[in-house]
């Protein structure tokens, strides 16, 4: 069996006490008071024990504490996938959707996802499928815009004569109005 990995000697086990009281993290507290533990002379499968783990997660906490101190002791964000684009790769995509396609090269007059994925694989030999190529698009700044359709036989002088000017039908009533009387069944008023 291997001896356990020693911890650093800038701290002990007051320190980290004092630390784990200081801390607003409820894991990295607990972590603290395990490693104080073995500071105090248990042994590591006490550390297990008091921290809720297995051995190999204490050895974890002992790594990460030598290496970064306390704070190595805090969950870190998952950094999440790499990006399919380099910056490069996305400044290029940015002047093509910017400059818009040309029919006689491209064959398309406008931009559609398809036709950019088939474009950064053909550039770049990436595979994206049109949801990734729309979140980079987004992640760069662009929209999707959609024109309002329009007839192509529409009289542009016409049209304001199909606005609507007339004024609403129904009024206001007038402020100081008496309540309309309430009637029963009977056909007489109700009186209080």
């Amino acid at each position: 069996m291997a001896a356990p990995i020693p911890l650093r000697s800038d701290y002990d086990a007051g320190a980290l006490r004092g630390l784990a009281r200081q801390s607003k993290d409820a894991k990295q507290t607990r972590r603290l008071l395990a490693l104080a533990a073995i500071y105090d002379g248990g042994s590591r499968a006490d550390a297990a024990r008091l921290g809720g783990v297995t051995l190999q997660i204490v050895r974890d906490w002992v790594l990460r504490f030598n290496a970064r101190g306390p704070d190595g002791l805090l969950d870190r964000k998952a950094p999440g996938p790499t990006p399919r684009l380099t910056p490069e790769q996305r400044r290029v995509l940015a002047a093509l959707v910017e400059s818009g396609p040309i029919p006689a090269v491209h064959g398309v007059v406008r931009w559609r996802l398809v036709d950019l994925v088939q474009w950064v694989f053909e550039e770049f030999r990436i595979s994206l499928s049109p949801q990734t190529m729309s979140r980079e698009l987004r992640a760069m700044g662009y929209r999707r815009l959609s024109a309002r359709p329009r007839h192509h036989a529409q009289d542009p002088e016409a049209i304001p004569a199909f606005k609507k000017t007339s004024p609403p039908s129904w009024r206001r009533s007038a402020r100081g109005s008496a309540p309309a009387p309430h009637w029963n069944s009977g056909g007489k008023t109700r009186r209080a």
